[in-house]
């Protein structure tokens, strides 16, 4: 005896005589070459991914440039080189892996009984173990773990997970069921024709893990480098033609070039970035919002369109009963849903029974007993039940309007009452009403039901669009009823289809009849426009689209494919959450903003300085080690700007270069030219050594770098913005750290406290001057 065997074999499966399902030798034999039905999820361990983080063309220029700096014997710049770039690394990948570790109870897949036919003998096994060839049985309530052709018997099925369509669909002998797919009425025996990742929910899961979005960050990284890379170059050229003008050896300028290549590379703004997502995912988690990619977060702060699925993430999923037309004057509204109700199948979960069902509970009416009832047969498309009143025995027949007009007796307004309805996106069903024994059934009545959508769907979507985001509804639902919800919610009622749309996705408000290669298309339409996309959704079909787009937010009600895909999950069932992530994306933003104008303003600045010092006096204005200390000062501040106070924008915030190159300008000419009349002054003015002359040029540069990163900040003056604990604790470090170096010659030479305070009060004034600029360059943008 089959240890698996089922005690009682009902007489759906006793009928089923066309196949005896798999022998041991097949099943032995399609488990070696099909292995399990599971779908696994990609994953990369520790190690495998802090090298991935080390792969990629930055990376390639820090580690040619730390192995320059080995073969030119400076081994101490070229091993702090190395730590920063690891630390960036490792950390980076540290807290990507906290964050997934938040929601690894999402991901844990759950383990799913089915009926099956193996050697003549109905069994009960795992849904792992499902092989293409092995017969099933499926019923009421039974998720489809696998594609499956139907031999016999025929269903109502849930696709909306896998479509996003809401109405069921009705599947008969010959049809093809999908895995992923709930059945709510009827039952079947089906033949497996694919499993894992070769059935429809596999090649979704596929293609959600092979899809993803454009790397914003990685771009951005890579032009900073470029251009500051280009304006190297430039600089280089003018200083190997000034050597060989004044006589002195190309060779001793190479020590100085790898150094001023090292520092135009942006070591720890990686590093930064992921500091900066990680503090905003932990605080998004105690909101109840949890993150599973961090680049989501620095993308929401330039999100322009968001793609919101309308099934269970605009609505929950339920229907409700929004019209009764009765055409039987004596019957009342009370009296007409008590006679839906007794048609209605209390043991099934579909949205129409349970529609009626609540409206029936709500109002409180007294029950009908009934004496038989046939549940609804997705071939003849209704229910009946039969019940006694006043010792006559009647039938109530209840389904869809087609199906009953062919039955029953029609009133003349009938066939308009029911386009009318139709037309309002709602769902319609009709019923009729015989005497048993009289020959005629006669409709007594239409109801309508509709989608509910969620309590703060509206308000949620006002108050995205009111931040210059546009919402773009997708559904696998028609367009009359896409067009109702858009409506509703307040996203507008310019419904079109996939294709049509693509041609100008802007241009509408939703799209119906979406499956999930469409909404993917979608995300992608938009992003090759080069806007930033946002996508919500629940089920299985989203799972791509989740994953392609640059911001996807699966909601509370989501799948476990769907939410592996998202970088942001809600765990709560409010749709107003999507605006706290907008938010944390913004602080984000600005904060790297911070970063950004600094990196551009002092690269170009120790660069151009340097340059144009050594054209002029013969000699650096700061000596090579000294500037090693400076791009580690400078990288200990930039790895705590993630902590920093920000203020949220109102708009889409969007990583523009040239605009950044413009405010770093500001600050780059200013610091440049007023530090180019400091080592002037020092050079010709006062007795100082080079030596010296180092000592204050390095705190010219640590101070100006300091006051930078305060000003750029905040668009206002830069007093009225407090920075964090943390960014205000290592700036003030930095400069007491560089003031006691030279005020006590520790690494380089000792210099007056006289001169000390002398850049003090150069860098204080000019720091003012330059705020004031800054804030007229932004009332002119503004």
């Amino acid at each position: 005896m089959v240890d698996n065997q089922v005690k009682e074999v009902s007489e759906f499966e006793k009928d089923f005589t066309q196949q005896s399902g798999l022998n041991e030798k097949q099943v032995a034999m399609y488990t070696q070459r099909y292995r399990s039905n599971e779908v696994t999820e990609k994953e990369v361990g520790l190690i495998a991914g802090t090298l991935k983080r080390m792969w990629d063309p930055i990376s390639w220029l820090l580690e040619a440039a730390i192995i320059f700096e080995f073969f030119l014997g400076k081994q101490f710049q070229a091993l702090v080189i190395l730590l920063l770039l690891l630390f960036s690394a490792i950390d980076g990948e540290i807290q990507e892996r906290r964050a997934k570790n938040a929601v690894a109870f999402l991901h844990k897949q759950l383990s799913i009984s089915v009926r099956m036919l193996r050697d003549n003998i109905w069994q009960v096994r795992s849904s792992k173990e499902l092989l293409p060839g092995d017969i099933v049985h499926q019923r009421v309530g039974d998720i489809v773990t696998a594609d499956l052709e139907i031999l016999q018997g025929a269903v109502s099925v849930n696709q909306s997970a896998l479509t996003g369509e809401s109405a069921d669909v009705t599947l008969k002998k010959n049809d093809k069921l999908f895995a992923g797919s709930t059945i709510t009425h009827g039952e079947l025996i089906g033949r497996v024709v694919a499993t894992g990742a070769k059935s429809s929910y596999g090649k979704t899961v596929e293609l959600s893990q092979n899809s993803e979005a454009p790397g914003r960050l990685q771009t951005l990284l890579f032009n900073i480098v470029r251009y500051l890379a280009y304006l190297d170059v430039i600089l280089a050229f003018i200083l190997v033609v000034t050597a060989f003008i004044k006589g002195t050896a190309w060779q001793e300028l190479l020590p100085f070039l790898v150094i001023l290549f090292i520092a135009t590379i942006p070591i720890s703004m990686p590093s930064s970035f992921t500091v900066a997502n990680s503090i905003e995912a932990k605080e998004l988690t105690k909101q109840q919002i949890l993150v599973t990619g961090l680049t989501g977060i620095q993308e929401a702060a330039s999100l322009d369109v968001l793609l919101v699925d309308k099934t269970g993430t605009l609505t929950q999923n339920k229907s409700k009963l929004s019209k009764i037309i009765i055409y039987n004057p004596y019957l009342n509204e009370n009296d007409f849903l008590r006679l839906a109700a007794v048609a209605s199948d209390v043991t099934t979960k579909d949205v129409i029974n349970q529609a009626i069902l609540n409206e029936f509970r709500k109002r409180k009416l007294k029950e009908i007993k009934r004496t038989s009832f046939l549940p609804f047969d997705p071939i003849m498309k209704y229910s009946t039940a039969n019940f006694s009143k006043n010792d006559q025995n009647q039938k109530v027949i209840m389904g869809s309007p087609t199906a009953l007009q062919k039955l029953a007796v029609i009133p003349k307004t009938y066939s308009k009452d029911v386009e009318t309805l139709s037309k309002t996106g709602a769902r319609v069903l009709a019923l009729g009403l015989k005497n048993v024994g009289d020959e005629k059934t006669h409709l007594i009545g239409l109801l309508a039901l509709t989608d509910i959508p969620k309590p703060d769907a509206k308000i949620a979507i006002q108050k995205i669009k009111e931040r210059g985001i546009k919402v773009i509804m997708l559904t696998g639902d028609t367009q009359k009823t896409a067009r109702v919800i858009a409506n509703e919610v307040g996203i507008g009622d310019h419904i079109t289809n996939v294709e049509a749309g693509l041609k100008n996705p802007l241009a509408f408000d939703g799209y119906a009849n979406a499956f999930p290669e469409d909404k993917f298309r979608i995300v992608k339409a938009l992003q090759s426009r080069g806007k930033v996309v946002g996508m919500t959704g629940d089920g299985i079909n989203d799972a791509p689209s989740l994953k392609q787009a640059d911001v996807g937010i699966a909601v509370s009600t989501a799948t476990d494919i769907a939410k592996n895909a998202a970088k942001i999950v809600l765990t709560n069932d409010n749709l107003i959450d999507i605006l706290k992530v907008i938010d944390s994306g913004h602080r984000v933003y600005r904060r790297m903003m911070t970063w950004t104008i600094t990196k551009l303003a002092r690269t170009a600045e120790l660069a151009a300085l340097l340059t144009f010092g050594f054209i002029f006096a013969g000699f650096f204005p700061v000596s090579l080690s000294l500037i090693v200390f400076i791009v580690v000062m400078n990288d200990m501040v930039t790895l705590v700007l993630g902590t920093d106070h920000a203020v949220p924008s109102m708009k889409p915030e969007h990583w523009n270069l040239i605009k950044l190159t413009k405010i770093a300008a500001i600050f780059t000419i200013g610091w440049l030219g007023i530090g180019l009349g400091v080592f002037g002054y020092f050079l010709f003015e006062t007795p100082l050594s080079q030596s010296e002359i180092s000592s204050l040029m390095f705190l010219y540069l640590i101070y100006s770098a300091m006051t930078t990163i305060l000003m750029t900040r905040t668009e206002g003056a830069f007093w009225l913005s407090e920075p964090s604990y943390w960014v205000a604790m290592m700036v003030g470090l930095n400069v007491i750290v560089a003031t006691l170096l030279v005020i006590f010659g520790v690494v380089t030479a000792k210099v007056s406290l006289n001169f000390v305070l002398l850049v003090i009060v150069v860098v204080l004034v000019s720091t003012v001057v330059l705020d004031g600029l800054k804030i007229m360059y932004y009332h002119y943008q503004n």
